[in-house]
């Protein structure tokens, strides 16, 4: 008889739950929870449903950063994302591009026997 690889018939659906996790840094965040993969690696995505005028938002967690997750039901997870929100990235945060120390002048003064440097 041939070994079998350890996966090989392994049915185990893939991750999509409802659910709170506890990530490191003592943060608590809440809704539904599948498994991606990201340029080879594994994440999971956490889709925080909408509240109120506070648009839903999906954030991508490494499960590095994940010390516990908690499957619940779509009422306890929803209650509990309207709860613990996650702020999102502001505009003031994102640096702006630095802008050129000398303008580029396009203009090339043909008098100019150096040339334009």
């Amino acid at each position: 008889m041939t070994p079998q690889p350890e996966h090989a018939g392994d049915t185990t659906p893939a991750l999509d739950e409802w659910m709170i996790l506890e990530l490191l840094g003592h943060r608590r965040l809440a809704g539904r929870v599948r498994e991606v993969q990201v340029a080879g690696a594994g994440f999971l995505r956490l889709d925080i449903p909408a509240a109120g005028d506070d648009p839903g938002r999906t954030q991508l967690i490494a499960p590095s950063a994940v010390y516990a997750l908690h499957p619940v039901d779509e009422a306890t997870a929803t209650a509990a994302a309207h709860t613990w929100r996650p702020q999102p990235v502001q505009r003031w945060e994102l640096r702006q591009p630095a802008l050129a120390a000398h303008p580029v002048d396009d203009e090339v003064d043909e008098d100019d026997e150096d040339g334009p440097f």
